[in-house]
Parts: structure tokens; sequence; C-alpha cells
């Protein structure tokens, strides 16, 4: 090939300009997220569960792939990851929410706190239980854990509004911690041993659905068979920590009653 100078009298050839080369391109560049993609495609044995496939994806990636290139997944992976992060933010607006109705039916934030300092403690056991029964983390499992949430909050509220109504009738934060704690007892293991019966045949079933009802199943047994032992004790310290610094609902309504009262004398 050849291109005319620019008086046009004499042609000079391109190879003194350019380089041509022929390679081999796609017949189309597909995109995915607005870059440019090639897609992979990759299957998933049956005992391998697809979040540890998905972490070890994606710290291969971080190691082997250049800069200006990381890992977009599709299919099941996608799913799996959106799934995760919408859980996570109900989770935590159910967490905001709970705690607002508590802060409302105590009328105490203090109470409703040592309500919600119980929970990560239970999360814990819950996680220890699935680690030592082998339970990977999923939809089901992830099911159990709001199941124990709202058991082990069931069960402090019944220790702290006991303990509260014992500091309106004048006892102690001693006192009251110490007698919600043992009034109290029997009720919360007796829930708890129900609980806890009612998910063994989940963890000993067999049969088509087995795995997912065997993680519901090991979340609430074990989880709940070791977070006994948090509401049981933790929630009595909790209380006696926190309950000192803040005052008896009985004395907030006679304050209360006292405003009033002299806000209608001071009206006449």
């Amino acid at each position: 090939m050849c291109a005319r100078t620019a008086e046009g009298d004499r042609l000079v050839p391109l190879s003194q300009f350019v380089r041509f080369e022929q390679t081999a391109v796609a017949p189309e560049l597909e995109r995915f997220g607005q870059r440019r993609a090639v897609e992979m495609s990759a299957a998933v044995t049956g005992d391998v569960p697809l979040q540890t496939v998905v972490d070890s994806l994606r710290s291969l990636a971080a190691t082997e792939l250049p800069s200006g290139m990381g890992l977009l997944f599709r299919g099941d992976a996608a799913t799996l990851e959106q799934s995760g992060n919408e859980l996570a933010i109900t989770f935590a607006l159910a967490l905001l929410v709970v705690f607002l109705v508590l802060v409302a039916q105590f009328e105490s934030v203090t109470s409703a706190t040592v309500v919600m300092l119980s929970v990560p403690f239970g999360l814990a056991a819950a996680v220890f239980a699935m680690l030592a029964s082998g339970t990977s983390v999923n939809l089901y499992s992830q099911i159990g854990l709001l199941l124990l949430v709202g058991v082990m909050a069931k069960n402090s509220i019944l220790m702290v509004e006991f303990a509260d109504q014992l500091r309106d009738a004048g006892r102690s934060v001693f006192d009251a911690a110490l007698e919600a704690a043992t009034t109290r007892l029997r009720p919360i293991v007796m829930t708890m041993s129900s609980t806890v019966l009612g998910a063994l045949p989940l963890v000993l079933g067999s049969g088509p659905g087995a795995e997912a009802r065997a993680a519901i199943g090991w979340v609430i047994f074990g989880g709940l068979l070791i977070a006994a032992v948090f509401t049981l004790f933790l929630t009595p310290v909790l209380y006696l920590g926190l309950a000192r610094w803040s005052k008896p609902r009985a004395r907030q309504g006679e304050r209360l009653a006292a405003e009033l009262e002299q806000a209608d004398r001071s009206s006449l």
C-alpha cells in the first residue's frame, strides 16, 4: 500500500510510517457492570459450599489479577452475595426497631440496652455451634439466627422487666437483679429447654431437605444451649452495671405528677 506525498507527484510506501500486524480478535466484546468483561463459568461440587468457593476466588483474584481488573459474579454467586447484603440490612433494621420498641415498653433506655447487649453473645454462641457442627452460613442458618435472637431477647425481657418492678417497689439495684435472676430462672429454663428439644428432630432428621433443616436445627440447638449461660448470668451482671445510672420508673412518675400539679397551681 502506498500514499501520495503532499505535492502529489510520487508515491511513498506506508510501511515507512506504520506497521501492519495480523492478530486474532474476539468477534464481539462483552460488557458487564459497565466494563469490558470476559465470562468464565465453573461448576461447584456438592460437598463444597458456594460461599467458600466465592471467597477462594476473591483471594485468588486479589493476588493474581493485574491492577485495573476485578471479579463480578453472576448466577447463583451473585444471588448469594445480594441476599447476604439484603439480610444484613434487614437484620440491622430489625435490631433498631426492636430497640425502639423496648425503649417504649420499659420507658427506659438503660433497660432496653441491657436486653440488646445480650444479643451479640447469643450470635457468638450460634457461630460457635455452627463451627463445631460444620454448618455453613447460609439462608437457613440465618433464619435460625433470627429465631435465636428472638428467644434470647424474650428471656432477657422477662428478667429485666421483673427487676424494674422490684426497683419500683423500693429494692436496690443489686437486690432487684439477684431476685429477678432467681425468680425468673424456672420459666427461662423451661422456655430454653422446650426450644432446644424442639430443634433436636431437625438435627437428627434425614431424607430430602435434611441439610436445610439441620442448618436451622444446629443454630437453635447448639446456639441456644450455649446462650443459656449468657442469659442466666450475663443479663443480671449487665443490669447491675447499667441500671445504677438510671432512676426507677416510680420516681419518674412521681416527678411527672409533681410537675403537673405545680403547672395546675401556676395556671390558677
